[in-house]
Order: structure tokens, then sequence, then C-alpha cells
């Protein structure tokens, strides 16, 4: 662990054995979670459900996701990441078994809301890998294991559809859900057994408190106040796609009622977040505790463009090249395919530049070219070639997913035994990002939702250059029995 060189078949390295589990185990939640996806046209065709049903259970399927991200980091910091991934594997499989075979559109609708709950895995691997890895590694290996692991949608769509077709009857769906989802339980008993959370001899850091992160200033206690708000507004957003006014799937009272539950749950928020930190407004934190709350705002920021974007254009590329360039539906699906399949090395790509040249300069970089090609695109007319705009896209891809490779090379590096609470909030930040961007697709034209993809960019960019700070050589921490530990961060 303590060499300068990284190799990723050195399996003879008990970290990189872990880095392999640990993207498998990510790989996994994935395929669980947004094989939803490409299983769609299967249960809408056996269970007879309506175009507004069909997008009713994709919407519920990232819903749950936000918050859930949010309580398994504390969880994470709390218990440990190989209990916890265990957890959400096998709960979370156990969950898309009951949705698999569900009788009722009711059924479908509550169990596939729950079922977001696994998208949170993601979170609890950052703190393993965080654990495994010297932080001049930290870079290359949470891009492999953010790349590599996400390609688990893909991995969905290249099997699932095939097992439904394979089963040759209307519950093929139901089947290949259920496989998929006992490969997941399956796998997350093995990894309980194959793992450990710290390299032997290595102290784990846990918060010294639960229910909310640490700051450790008046500055950041507002700070961290106020960036808990795009949390509840996204989730309120999801509640009024839902309502009369758009899929009419809650009536109005429903509505209104999930509003006031949602505006009771931040003002406990708060109500937590200054009982747990209050303390910092009259005596000082000591020197060797602190932390600028700052840096996670912005990292927040920055992957609500980057993990937001990829979702959101993920999502829309092929009808916008259908739509604007009238090229065939195969056409169109092939060649936005081609964007997924970038995080294989962009997302990796840019936790390695952020190891080689450091953080902020590597986010610099990225953030100029998201919003330069997010910007270009923006432009585009129906008259540019195809060819042109397609290779514009992958561009912007490339800059995007190495922005949330650049983001997580950061993250373990802030606090590190609040680590699964910065990546949990990070992640729900890269989802409402999805989110708000999703809906603005749905309201202006393909142009218009790229220039303002470019705009929010710009203005990231900005806060990276202006305040964002390259984290500290090294770090002092408490550990459990009171005696204080360095480490290095870069």
């Amino acid at each position: 662990m303590t060499e300068s060189n990284f190799n990723i078949f050195r399996l003879g390295r008990e970290n990189i054995r872990i880095l392999h589990y640990t993207w498998f185990a990510f790989f996994m939640t994935f395929v669980v979670w947004l094989g939803l996806g490409p299983m769609m046209p299967f249960i809408k065709e056996a269970l007879g459900l309506s175009d507004q049903q069909a997008k009713v259970l994709l919407i519920l399927n990232v819903a749950m996701t936000i918050p859930a991200r949010i309580v398994v980091g504390m969880l994470v910091d709390r218990f440990g990441p190989r209990i916890m991934y265990t957890i959400i594997l096998v709960l979370g499989g156990l969950i898309s078994i009951a949705f698999a075979w569900a009788q009722s559109y009711e059924q479908l609708t509550l169990l596939r809301f729950l079922s977001g709950f696994i998208g949170a895995g993601f979170v609890v691997g950052i703190r393993m890998i965080g654990e495994w890895f010297p932080a001049r590694q930290t870079g290359i290996a949470q891009g492999i294991y953010g790349g590599w692991g996400n390609f688990g949608s893909a991995g969905a769509a290249m099997t699932l559809p095939f097992i439904a077709v394979a089963m040759g009857d209307s519950d093929g769906w139901r089947y290949a859900i259920t496989f998929a989802s006992l490969a997941a339980i399956g796998y997350g008993l093995l990894y309980f057994f194959i793992v450990t959370d710290t390299p032997k001899g290595s102290t784990y850091h846990r918060p010294k408190r639960s229910g909310a992160m640490e700051v450790t200033s008046g500055f950041d206690l507002v700070l961290y106040t106020l960036m808990n708000i795009p949390l509840f507004l996204a989730l309120a957003l999801l509640a009024w796609k839902l309502s009369p006014a758009q899929m009419n799937l809650f009536g109005q009272t429903t509505t209104y009622l999930i509003y006031g539950v949602l505006a009771a749950i931040y003002l406990v928020k708060v109500w937590k977040i200054w009982h747990i930190n209050g303390h910092v407004l009259k005596k000082p934190v000591p020197e060797g505790e602190r932390y600028k709350f700052k840096q996670v705002a912005i990292l927040d920021w920055a992957y609500l463009v980057t993990f937001g974007t990829e979702l959101a254009v993920v999502s829309m590329l092929a009808m916008f090249y259908v739509s604007w360039f009238d090229i065939p539906k195969v056409t169109a699906a092939l060649l936005a395919g081609i964007y997924p399949f970038i995080n294989l090395v962009a997302r990796p790509g840019g936790g390695w530049l952020s190891d080689r040249f450091g953080r902020k300069l590597t986010l610099i970089v990225i953030f100029a070219g998201i919003t330069a090609s997010f910007l270009i695109l923006g432009l585009v007319e129906r008259s540019w070639p195809v060819w042109l705009v397609v290779a514009i896209t992958i561009v912007a891809g490339i800059f995007s997913k190495a922005g949330s490779g650049a983001v997580y090379a950061m993250v373990p590096l802030i606090q590190r035994r609040m680590t699964g609470q910065i990546a949990g909030m990070a992640g729900a930040f890269g989802n409402v990002g999805a989110v708000m961007f999703l809906t603005v697709n749905s309201l202006v034209d393909y142009d218009q939702f790229f220039m303002l993809i470019g705009i929010i960019a710009g203005i990231v960019f900005a806060l990276i250059l202006f305040y964002l700070e390259e984290p500290e050589t090294e770090k002092v921490e408490a550990i459990p029995d009171g005696a204080v530990q360095a480490f290095e961060t870069r």
C-alpha cells in the first residue's frame, strides 16, 4: 500500500483485490437498481400498463435514492462499509424480488419506490476505497470503482432482456429480475466474508456524533443548513411531477400533504444540525479537527453538474437524435449507447489526472471543458451534420464523466472520519441534478436544455476557480483512544 505505482492487475496485493471486490459490489447494485429501464417494455406489455404508469415507475425508481444516500453515508461512517454493502445488496435484492412478483400496480409503485434504496450503495464503496488506498492513488482507485461499477446499468441492459426472452412467456421479466436479485444477494453475503473495513493495523475513524454532519465554524453551520434545501426541493419536484398538474398519480390533497411532510422533515433536520453543531458558536473547535465545509458544498454542486448531466443526457440522447435529425431509432439508440460506455475510461481518467496534477487544477480544466462543450451544444441547429453533433456530445460526455471521477478523487481527503457522509451528500446532489435537468428537458427544447447545463457548469467553474482549495498535505484526526493520528492527503 505504500508503493507509488498502481497496477490494477496486481491481484497479489490485498488493496487491489479489495478494489475489484468493491467495484463489483457497486456493479451488482446498479444491475438491480437500473435494470428497470431495459425491463420496462416487457413489464409494460405483460401488465398492460399505460405510458403514464410506466413513466411513474421510472420516476419512483430514483426518488428514494436522494435521502438514502444521505442516510447510508451516516451509517457507513458508523458501522463500516463491509456490513453496509452486505445489508444493501441483501435487502435491496429481497425488495427487488418482491417487486418482480408484485400482482397489482399499487404494489409495483410502492416496491419500486423502496428499491431506490439500493442506489445508495455507491456511497459505501467510496469509504472502503478511501480506507485502502493512499491519497496519491485515491483518484485512480475511486475512478475505477465508480466507472466500472456504473457499468452495471449497461450490464443489465445487455443481459436481462435476453433472459426475459429466453424464458418464453409473459413472466419472463419476473424471472430475469429475480435471477439478478438472487445474484446480488449471493454476492452481498460473499462480500461480508472476503473484505475487511481497513488494512490490518489501521484505525477506522468514526464521527463523534451521528444524525448530522459535523461542522467546525459558525459560517459552516449556516452553509450546511442551506445546502440541505436543494435535497428537499428535488423531492418536492418529484411530488409535483406525480401530482394532478403532471402525471396525476397523487390527488391534490396528497400532494400538499407530501409538501408539508418534506417541510417538517427539513425543520427536524435543521434542529438536528444545530443540536449537534451549536457548540461551535460558543467554543472554537481545536485546530487539528477543523475543516472547511465550503469544500464539501463546492464538490456537491460540481457533482450535481457532472453526474446529474450524465443521468439526464443518457435518458434523452436517443430521442434528441431522432427528433432533430430524423435518423432511424435503432441508429439513434446505437449512437446514444456510446455515451455510457465512456464511463469505463473517462471516470478513472479523471481520477488519475487528479492524482497526477492536483485536485483543483484537474477540476478547473474539466469544468472549462464541460462549460464549453455544452454551450456549443446549446447552439446546435437542425442543419448541422449529425456526425459533428455526435462528436461534440461524446466530448461533453468525456468531460462530465471525468469530472465525476475528479470530484470523488477529492471527497475522501476533506475529513476522513466523515467520508461516507460527505460522499453521500455529494451523491445525493448528483441525483438532484438529474431530477432538475430532466424536468427542464421536459419543459424546453433540446438546445435550451444543453445551454442551461453549460451556464450552470460555468457558474460552478467559477466557484472551483475562486473558492475551492487544494487539500492540505497532511491532516490530523483523533482516534478512538483519544490520541491523534496524522495521515497524508496527497
